[in-house]
C-alpha cells in the first residue's frame, strides 16, 4: 500500500549497471537516484535499497526495438524481473524505456559538464519513471 513516505523506484537495467530513479508516491516528482553495479550481489543490493527508502511500488525499464519487437536484450530485462520477484514482495510494472538512455545523454551533453555512464542510467531510469507516473494516475498515497 502506497502512504505518505513510500518512495516509487524505477531501473534502467544494464548489464554493467542499473540507474535508479526514486519519486515519492505523494509529489510524484521522478528525479536520478543512484547506478549500482550490476553483479553478483545486484539482488541484495536491490533489497537494501528498497527496504530504505519504503519502496511500494518497482518499475523496470523494458526495452523493446524500434518497431516495439522483442530483442535479445528484452529477453535479458524479463528474466532478470523473473529473479528479482522471487526475492522482493512489491508490485513490479513494466515500462517501455525506448531511446531513454539516447534521450539522458543527449540532455547531459547539452548542460556542457563533466558526467560519467552512471549518470546517464540515472537519468535514463528518471525518464522511465516519468513516464510511468504520466501513464499511471492512478497509482497515489492512500
Amino acid at each position: 500500500m502506497l502512504t505518505s513516505s513510500s518512495s516509487i523506484l524505477a531501473l534502467d537495467v544494464g548489464g554493467q549497471r542499473i540507474g535508479v530513479a526514486s519519486a515519492n508516491a505523494v509529489a510524484r516528482i521522478a528525479s536520478p537516484l543512484t547506478t549500482l553495479q550490476n553483479n553478483e550481489s545486484i539482488i541484495a543490493d536491490l533489497q537494501e535499497l528498497l527496504n530504505r527508502l519504503d519502496t511500494a511500488v518497482l518499475v523496470i525499464g523494458l526495452p523493446r526495438g524500434l518497431d516495439g519487437q522483442h530483442t535479445s536484450q528484452t529477453k535479458a530485462i524479463e528474466e532478470f524481473v523473473l529473479d528479482l520477484k522471487q526475492h522482493i514482495n512489491l508490485p513490479v510494472y513494466m515500462q517501455d524505456e525506448a531511446v531513454t538512455s539516447r534521450q539522458a545523454e543527449a540532455e547531459l551533453k547539452a548542460r556542457r559538464k563533466p558526467y560519467a555512464k552512471g549518470d546517464i542510467d540515472a537519468l535514463a531510469a528518471t525518464y522511465i519513471l516519468e513516464d510511468f507516473l504520466r501513464d499511471h494516475p492512478e497509482i497515489k498515497a492512500l
